[in-house]
């Protein structure tokens, strides 16, 4: 997320911390780096023009001149500035979903064809079930393209949510009509309404769009763009914007960018907040924005919060609570319950989404290693262990050689694999021996600590 821009801010930042004396030449070198560095992470010009020119004026302010380190006190400044840009001045407020309203509570989906709207109208659907308890009800509006009706169908079937049917001979403006009078019939607490897409900005659908806005007035009008656009998401934020009331931005594939100026450009054009980015192309892989924490992640300090929310919303309380009393009353840790561990790993999001949200120390320390290989591995080590029979996942002592080979060829891997896999599972075994005696339920209590509250 964000590679090159995390990579050449983190470099400043280490570069800053260091400066115990701050100077109009060091300052302007910083600001030069910073510039470039937005630039070439494809931030708008005004956005990287109006924050380095806020930066400027408080770098060079009594409270970082004054400071003991001045250095860090630099590195501050960057990062709230670099917060405020993606909205952290709207406040926490603003970022939040509006349902202020008498059900059902209506959102508008808008934006570009091809900019994942329809996914993330399934992902919102999801969102709003597990975080709000919402019943949701979504409609597809887009009578140009019959695999976008198809596709919502499909998505919002996956979530669990309900599902408004539709033609591609029906009018987007009487669709959204008929879906909101089915869902004040049946009790639903959100419509959530996908609008058609075009490949570029043309009159016809914003005249469209408008119409259907005029006729339902949605509580909500979120506009959803591709972080990976670039500048084209500049540009089409601007039309968006001044064709219909905004009230927050949905920005997709932010995982699979590089470079992600948009984050940055898009709430400067509009002057509306982000509300959730999309991070996966799972239907849970929705989060809401915060650009506080995003900021501390783009300077290379990392989201050790989002880790800990990830393993709240991922972990199973109760399997790991079975697995403390079985190692507590003098049971063996065996090879269901290390199978089981990995699992766990895989619903955080593999080792690469743990390591995505470390600081950037962390992740460089990390980085000799072959993450990609790593999961890989992890997944071989499953592959390992469904090939074995209940008796022996239950009892691994009796894996000997025949055994191995067995498995091996089961597994299609060479009987090395499966010795190495055993022998990863012995440390593990050893690990958990010496939490019998009420370490692991010390070790939990201090995990549920870190969690918060829900």
């Amino acid at each position: 997320m964000l590679d090159n821009l995390t990579q050449r801010l983190a470099k400043v930042v280490k570069t800053m911390r260091g400066e115990a004396r701050l100077t109009e030449t060091n300052t302007a070198d910083m600001l030069r780096e910073v510039r470039l560095a937005l630039l070439e992470a494809d931030v708008a010009l005004p956005a990287v023009r109006e924050f380095i020119g806020k930066v400027k004026e408080k770098a060079l302010g009594e409270e970082v001149i004054s400071s003991l380190t001045p250095g860090q006190a630099l590195v501050g400044v960057v990062q709230r500035e670099l917060a405020a840009l993606m909205g952290a001045d709207l406040g926490a407020q603003a970022a939040q979903l509006n349902f202020a309203t008498q059900p059902p509570a209506i959102i508008l989906m808008a934006g570009l064809q091809g900019v994942g709207k329809t996914t993330s109208a399934g992902k919102l659907a999801k969102f709003l079930r597990d975080n709000f308890k919402k019943k949701v009800l979504t409609v597809s509006a887009d009578v140009y393209r019959p695999a976008a009706i198809a596709q919502l169908k499909s998505v919002t079937e996956q979530v669990g949510a309900d599902f408004y049917p539709t033609q591609t001979t029906d009018k987007p403006v009487e669709i959204a009509l008929a879906a909101l009078d089915f869902a004040k019939k049946h009790h639903h607490d959100v419509l959530i309404i996908d609008t058609a897409g075009r490949l570029g900005v043309d009159a016809a659908m914003m005249t469209e769009i408008a119409a259907v806005h005029a006729a339902v007035k949605p509580i909500e009008t979120l506009f959803v763009v591709d972080a990976m656009l670039g500048q084209d998401a500049v540009n089409s934020a601007r039309a968006f914007h001044d064709a219909l009331p905004l009230t927050g931005i949905i920005l997709t594939k932010l995982d699979g960018d590089s470079r992600g100026g948009a984050a940055l450009s898009v709430r400067h054009i509009t002057g509306v907040p982000i509300k959730f980015s999309g991070v996966s192309e799972k239907m849970d892989g929705l989060e809401a924005f915060d650009p506080t924490r995003m900021a501390n992640r783009i300077l290379g300090m990392g989201d050790i919060l989002a880790l800990v929310e990830q393993a709240h919303k991922s972990m199973d309380v109760s399997a790991a609570q079975d697995l403390a009393n079985k190692v507590k009353s003098g049971g063996k840790f065996d090879l269901n319950d290390f199978k089981a561990q990995l699992s766990q790993m895989k619903k955080m999001g593999g080792l690469s989404g743990l390591l995505d949200k470390l600081p950037a120390q962390m992740q460089q320390a990390a980085s000799t290693a072959n993450m990609g290989m790593a999961e890989k591995q992890v997944r071989r080590m499953e592959g390992i262990i469904n090939s074995m029979t209940p008796l022996e996942r239950a009892k691994p002592d009796l894996i000997k050689a025949s055994r191995k080979r067995r498995i091996a060829t089961g597994a299609g891997v060479q009987i090395q694999e499966v010795n190495r896999m055993l022998a990863q599972f012995e440390q593990m075994q050893s690990m958990m021996k010496k939490l019998k005696g009420g370490g692991m339920m010390k070790m939990m209590r201090s995990m549920k600590g870190m969690l918060p509250n829900r």
